[in-house]
């Protein structure tokens, strides 16, 4: 159901060098876990380029250990510090934009960790170059999948064409999500019009056990505290309005190829089944995996190969004894049915509900309007928005802003 690209010359596997990686957010949670796993694993995987967006201390300790060639740094004066402290590295800041600084290294592996839309371009070129993206970022597929899909259907037409006996690589874009990561292996070798639906799992976040009227009263700590997984503030609070269970629809339904209406969302507060398929015969197949983002990560960089884990990494199905599920209520999170409703309409509504989620919780997290005000001002965005059917890339990237400005004047008057 993902397409795969040309293979190239400079492929890893093809000459048994380590793959090189490109990290976009590197000081982030997922590009936190990334280096852990290029770390433990030196023979396979080596860092060619590391960007971050103001961490330029952070971001300077990771150039002195894993030495890339080239680094983004958004802040122009953290940029011309790094480039004072390491005169023979390449570094990149916002004036030069980071799809620049992604098309100067030529990596095998581009992992899009960064928050927001500010890497579509990176991963559309990557595809377009027959370069892997393993895509951290919900907010790609969100706002451009339609962009992204056929950047992968064009790659593919190319790989159809390769000469007689070269053999076709593993897809271009391998999802790193918990989530689409554990459908994307339960669907290894099964045909798609096998596929029944697919059921995304969640473990409800910080506030399923709150009751909706309380919500108001909440601290910030209490919404970004996450039972299970150890994430950035903004997932976070995605995660505790269930707006990243939203998110996750839409980008499986581009990824998978399927219907919002094949794809449902189930709670699991273990968070031990990632997520599953149902086929025809009424099989379901799930995955399961300790809750820790390095699995999920070290499979996209090795896929087809699974390299070994350390026992941490390992599941003890005794000690968890039994697993629960239950429906989400969409009354109590209104986030996830926006969600649902703007990827039925699909066009430019996912970009707007994306991009009008972005701003608003960033408002909630510098404490410009209270946390059930997010889809409150979600909602009221979208409703005012003009649909675009089939948006190109000019048009998303006009209807992300006209979004984002809506929102940051909504948030002003809220």
């Amino acid at each position: 159901m993902i397409a795969a690209g040309p293979k190239k010359r400079s492929d890893a596997k093809s000459t048994g060098r380590a793959k090189r990686v490109t990290i976009l957010g590197s000081t982030g949670s997922v590009g936190l876990n990334t280096l852990e796993v290029i770390r433990r694993n030196p023979g396979a995987f080596r860092v060619a380029g590391l960007s971050a967006g103001s961490n330029g201390d952070l971001l300077d300790a990771q150039i002195r250990e894993f030495c890339p060639e080239a680094v983004y740094l958004k802040d122009p004066q953290g940029a011309a510090k790094l480039r004072a402290r390491h005169p023979e590295l390449k570094v990149f800041n916002e004036h030069e934009k980071i799809h620049a600084f992604a098309a100067y290294l030529d990596s095998d592996i581009l992992m899009a960790a960064s928050a927001g839309t500010s890497a579509l371009l990176s991963v559309l070129d990557a595809i377009k170059n027959g370069k892997r993206v393993a895509l951290a970022n919900k907010e790609i597929l969100v706002m451009a999948g339609s962009l992204v899909m056929r950047a992968l259907k064009q790659a593919s037409a190319g790989a159809r064409h390769l000469p007689a006996g070269r053999q076709v690589p593993a897809p271009l874009l391998i999802p790193v999500d918990s989530e689409h990561s554990a459908i994307f292996q339960c669907l290894l070798g099964s045909d798609p019009s096998d596929v029944e639906k697919l059921i995304l799992t969640g473990s409800g976040g910080p506030l399923h056990h709150v009751a909706g009227a309380h919500f108001s009263k909440l601290l910030k700590e209490d919404v970004i505290r996450h039972p299970k997984w150890k994430m950035g503030k903004k997932i976070s609070v995605d995660s505790a309005t269930l707006m990243n269970k939203g998110l996750e629809i839409i980008e499986a339904s581009w990824i998978f190829n399927l219907p919002v209406e094949k794809i449902e969302v189930l709670i699991h507060p273990e968070a031990v089944i990632h997520s599953m398929v149902e086929f025809k015969d009424g099989s379901i197949l799930a995955q399961l995996g300790v809750t820790d983002m390095k699995l999920p990560i070290q499979f996209a960089l090795s896929h087809p190969r699974r390299l070994a884990s350390p026992k941490t990494w390992k599941l003890d199905l005794a000690k968890i004894g039994a697993f629960h599920f239950l429906p989400p209520d969409r009354r109590k999170f209104p986030c996830l049915q926006l969600a649902y409703d703007a990827a039925k309409s699909s066009g430019s509504a996912p970009c707007v509900l994306s991009a009008a989620d972005e701003v608003a919780v960033e408002a909630y997290l510098s404490d410009k309007i209270p946390f059930v005000d997010i889809p409150k001002i979600i909602e009221n965005v979208l409703s005012h928005h003009r649909h675009v059917a089939d948006p190109d890339l000019e048009e998303i990237q006009s209807v992300h802003r006209w979004a984002t400005e809506e929102t940051k004047k909504l948030c002003k008057v809220l």
